[in-house]
């Protein structure tokens, strides 16, 4: 007896809708990239701001940093569900309204309280990046959501990079506090570009002929929240103490070149990762492997490095793994949304993610203060070598098991 797929008799439907355009694809992370220019460029600039609000030692900066990331985590798998029920492009606009609110907010505070408050505001009223993904997999699938999702991810990194250098810039004119009323424009404006897309979604069926349709199996979750918790992790558990690393194995150097420093591994992934998408959307697992053994390579290389060309290579090196592993995330959530409601599938994504993004912060807090700031690239080692191998070598055991197989059986045949 062999096995058989399970179908039903429903009524025959048609494809997708026609999928988004190259234009509305960028027009979604353009929408992103404005948006989280004061999410991303003013956090590190709570110790200027903090002193304002009567926190005179910003004492309290390392525990508002994530004050957004923990209330996002917590809000973003609610607001998924919410999108698959009534829609995510209304679920999207109201991300990039309730960032506006919480900037605007944040802005004109004039107390700590005050200040916190919009920061837990902007954590739970935001989500504009589940909330993207959220909207482009309910209108794409396979190659055409995963390079959507690599282009998503180069957004936030484009942000990452350009967002403090232009806040910095700002400073001299206007505080980087009263910034958070400014940027509140840019919301405001993505909210505008995308009351112009359509709702995704399928279209009405006109006519129906009943057919046998295979019941379509779902790839199962746990992989990949696996592979998102550990790959944030290792990767964020580097970026709050890496300036005071590089300083003090560099005495002397710049802010300017720490900074480049700082931003090298993203610049990577913005030149490469289109590329790198093309050759592993067969084989994500292989890139996942890879990019975690990178990553490994990279911070390890950053507890020995000593000078600038060696913090440049270790960077590089955490560049490729950041890129590998990104990217082939992205093709696995792809594979994963097929057969799923997309809004409650990236919010839980999401809430993994920012779940490894603070325990990555808390355990960069607690290394650096027991053992130094060279503790968090350590820590970040063992976690991307120890999943490089629980991912890799499964993988290298069947083939090599295929292979004594196939050798057998020709020995076996040979006359």
């Amino acid at each position: 007896m062999t096995a058989t797929t399970p179908s039903v008799r429903r009524q025959k439907e048609p494809d997708r809708p026609a999928a988004l355009g190259r234009r509305q694809v960028h027009a979604v992370a353009g929408c992103y990239f404005v948006a989280s220019f004061a999410a991303l460029g003013l956090p590190p600039y709570l110790t200027e701001i903090l002193p304002e609000l009567g926190d005179r030692t910003a004492r309290w900066a390392g525990l508002l940093y994530v004050v957004p990331t923990v209330f996002g985590a917590l809000g973003a798998p609610l607001w998924g569900r919410l999108a698959d029920r009534f829609g995510r492009k209304r679920l999207l606009l109201r991300a990039q309204l309730g960032l506006a609110l919480a900037f605007v907010l944040a802005g004109w505070a004039d107390s700590l309280g005050t200040f916190t408050a919009a920061l837990v505001l902007q954590g739970i009223l935001g989500g504009t990046f589940a909330a993207s993904n959220g909207y482009l997999a309910a209108s794409l699938e396979g190659p055409g959501l995963s390079r959507a999702l690599t282009l998503m991810q180069g957004s936030a990194r484009a942000a990452l990079v350009v967002a403090p250098i232009v806040v910095g810039a700002l400073s001299p004119w206007l505080s980087p506090h009263r910034q958070y009323a400014l940027l509140a424009v840019l919301p405001l404006a993505a909210a505008v570009m995308l009351c112009l897309l359509p709702e995704p979604g399928r279209p009405q069926v006109r006519a129906a002929e009943p057919v046998d349709v295979p019941l379509p199996t779902a790839t199962p979750l746990r992989a990949l929240y696996v592979y998102e918790f550990t790959f944030v992790f290792s990767t964020v558990i580097s970026f709050p103490y890496l300036i005071a690393l590089i300083e003090d194995r560099i005495p002397g150097i710049s802010p300017a070149v720490s900074g480049v420093l700082f931003a090298l591994p993203h610049l990577c992934y913005l030149l490469c990762a289109m590329q790198v998408h093309g050759r592993f959307v067969e084989r994500p697992r292989l890139g996942i492997a890879l990019g975690f053994g990178f990553i490994a390579l990279g911070l390890a290389g950053h507890g020995l490095a000593h000078s600038l060309a060696a913090f440049t290579a270790v960077r590089l090196l955490l560049g490729v793994g950041l890129t590998l592993g990104l990217v082939c995330l992205s093709v696995l959530a792809a594979d994963c949304a097929k057969g799923r409601p997309p809004g409650g599938m990236f919010g839980s994504l999401e809430f993994v993610s920012k779940g490894g993004a603070v325990a990555a912060g808390l355990a960069a807090a607690a290394g650096n203060s027991l053992l130094g700031p060279a503790a968090p690239v350590l820590t970040g080692t063992a976690v991307a070598l120890g999943t490089a191998c629980a991912v890799g070598l499964p993988a290298l055991f069947r083939r090599s098991t295929r292979i004594r197989i196939r050798v057998r059986d020709r020995i076996r045949w040979s006359p």
